[in-house]
């Protein structure tokens, strides 16, 4: 041992005795220490600025559940805010009842059975399409259901619209126009018929009869007179097809389907006859 260093084991012996660990550590330096490594302690969080996002500990607006405000709305609930008159969903309901209305308060169902005796009658199968033959059964429909609309409009809508009656009031006038449109096509059979499946008393007259058995009376009365008007209009038809069958089995032409040799005559006197002209003539005429 050197004699500096004799003197510097001597300075950290008395520094030791007199000095206390503080001395002894500002002259030896840091002792590394054993065990797990102190955990360094995280910054603290800057500010929030104003372009910062909420905390999450923030308590959102809770929104209660809709309820059915007012004397005319209906409150959707999951929709909040939304307020849906209740003229809308009316009008909404009726329009997807009108494919049935249409088809039991006017002679659209008459029209389109004729039609469709009418194809099978001249052997064509698609043509013309039903969707040719709809169209016109339903603007058939509308020429003949005018006068019954515009005296509905003018007797129960226009009043309604201008406030001067209720809507009950409206649905009450313009029925009136409808039964007498009804009655006068309805047949009486029919409804006996439905008065006796109602258990009602017997009408005095036909003003008594009430909307419950006029509605199936009357589009019966319709199955049956489509159904009578088609059979009339199948039968020149039938024939044609019968001479032509007899004709083609007795020269032996066994083969040959009939069929192939009575569509094109039986085309060709419908033509020659103006069919489509008599047809609608008809048809129109038996509404008068």
């Amino acid at each position: 041992m050197t004699f500096s260093q004799s003197i510097f084991s001597g300075a950290v012996a008395a520094s030791l005795l007199f000095g206390g660990n503080a001395t002894a550590s500002a002259l030896v330096g840091p002792t590394p220490t054993v065990g797990p490594t102190p955990t360094a302690v995280a910054d603290p969080a800057p500010p929030a600025s104003k372009d910062s996002q909420p905390s999450v500990s923030m308590s959102l607006p809770t929104t209660s559940a809709p309820s059915a405000v007012g004397s005319g709305g209906l409150q959707i609930k999951g929709m909040p805010g939304t307020n849906v008159p209740w003229s809308i969903v009316v009008m909404l309901t009726a329009l997807t009842l009108i494919p049935s209305v249409l088809l039991c308060v006017t002679p659209f169902a008459r029209l389109l059975i004729v039609f469709h005796f009418l194809r099978q009658a001249l052997g064509l199968q698609t043509t013309p399409s039903n969707q040719t033959l709809i169209g016109l059964s339903l603007i058939l429909t509308f020429f003949l259901m005018q006068p019954v609309v515009a005296s509905i409009y003018q007797t129960a809508y226009l009043p309604m619209q201008s406030g001067q009656i209720s809507a009950t009031d409206a649905l009450a006038r313009g029925q009136i126009p409808l039964r007498k449109f009804m009655i006068h096509y309805v047949r009486e059979k029919d409804v006996a018929l439905f008065v006796e499946l109602a258990k009602e008393p017997r009408p005095a007259s036909t003003d008594d009869v009430s909307m419950r058995v006029l509605l199936p009376a009357y589009i019966l009365s319709e199955l049956k007179a489509g159904f009578q008007i088609g059979t009339v209009l199948f039968l020149p038809f039938l024939i044609v097809d019968m001479v032509v069958a007899s004709i083609t089995t007795s020269v032996g032409m066994l083969q040959l389907p009939p069929v192939v040799i009575s569509t094109p005559l039986k085309l060709l006197l419908f033509l020659m006859v103006d069919g489509w002209h008599l047809l609608i003539g008809s048809l129109m005429r038996s509404f008068n």
